[in-house]
């Protein structure tokens, strides 16, 4: 799978440790940075990875920030993009297996090293249900229309 990858200033340890992870599981990885622990603005870094995924450049994204919150608002922005911050198994199981979830947002701050592995392979190796649950997606994709009712 390919997959694009950013941090902020607030992640960039341990986007490097997930790329590397990524890697050894075989998956292409798209580093879009950033390598400076200086301030970095979230929106920016969150554009580079969602708008990959919208463009299907990538099949999907790993975003993180402070609380992994603001990656996925911003990423949000995006058609067909679906983030959202991950802390725990069941919430990075469900994102995948109730939402298909595209792009995974992590928190830098709050999470460890072995968690945040656990929370990427779990979120990796969940398939979509579908049935009910992409009725459900459809749904959310039609308020992306711009005219606030599902599709």
């Amino acid at each position: 799978m390919r997959i694009a990858v950013g941090s902020d200033h607030r992640g960039v340890v341990l986007r490097s440790k997930i790329i590397d992870l990524l890697a050894r599981l075989g998956h292409e990885v798209l580093d879009v940075g950033t390598n400076d622990e200086g301030n970095v603005d979230y929106p920016d870094v969150a554009a580079l990875v969602a708008r990959r995924v919208s463009q299907h450049e990538v099949e999907r994204g790993i975003l993180i920030c402070g609380t992994g919150l603001g990656m996925a608002i911003a990423a949000n922005k995006f058609h067909g993009v679906r983030a959202a911050p991950c802390h725990d198994d069941l919430t990075a199981e469900m994102s995948r297996r109730h939402n298909d979830l595209n792009v995974l947002c992590l928190s830098g701050d709050m999470l460890g090293e072995r968690l945040m592995d656990r929370l990427v392979e779990i979120w990796l190796k969940t398939e979509f249900e579908g049935g009910r649950h992409a009725r459900r997606v459809e749904k959310i994709a039609g308020l992306e229309q711009g005219n606030g009712k599902p599709a």
